[in-house]
């Protein structure tokens, strides 16, 4: 049995949703991420971001931009005493069109999730994962994890005018991602005392 793992969206979840993040100046982290994230950082709890950067794939902004902007989240965190042990993102279209095949990591698709439990030990069926769209929610369901809807982001958009169209309900829905944490981890501590 693998260890657990918390994992994230980014874009909305993490940091502010801002359309597509062209630019690594556009990255606006919430003030509480780095709580939230440390929290789960001092029970060795591994954190993994996985996020849709379709951007890339429709010619918005080169891979290079994800790659910054996923440096910059990182030492932003590091300077709240947080951090992220991966980050995994899928470049691809959300649509076939000119693509063969869809590819297998655009959430809900769970093949990010899949690559972080090979490459870290993960048993995805005791991790949460946390993210403000309902493909969050669904890549945790078909994934076998627990999920919290947040609602920064799309996420309160999400739950008062589409939740009749939601394939599957989140198990929390969470102001934000510290309350999202605090959820998983006494649901961790309850497991824990049983």
């Amino acid at each position: 049995m693998g260890q657990r793992a918390v994992f994230l969206d980014r874009d909305g979840t993490v940091n502010r949703q801002v359309g597509y993040p062209n630019h690594v100046s556009r990255l606006r982290v919430y003030p509480f991420t780095a709580e939230a994230i440390r929290k789960v950082n001092d029970r060795g709890i591994p954190v993994i971001v996985v996020t849709n950067q379709s951007g890339v794939a429709r010619g918005l902004y080169p891979e290079s931009v994800v790659l910054e902007t996923n440096e910059a989240l990182q030492a932003e965190l590091a300077e709240g005493g947080a951090r992220i042990d991966a980050i995994y993102y899928c470049p691809h279209h959300p649509t076939a069109g000119d693509h063969p095949t869809p590819c297998d990591c655009r959430k809900p698709a769970t093949g990010m999730a899949e690559q972080a439990a090979r490459e870290h030990g993960l048993d995805l069926g005791r991790s949460f994962l946390v993210g403000d769209s309902p493909s969050d929610i669904e890549m945790a369901v078909r994934a076998g994890m627990r999920s919290v809807l947040v609602l920064t982001g799309y996420g309160l958009g999400e739950a008062t005018y589409r939740r009749e169209q939601w394939k599957n309900e989140p198990d929390c829905i969470s102001e934000n991602l510290n309350t999202a944490v605090d959820w998983i981890l006494s649901r961790i501590d309850e497991e824990n005392d049983e």
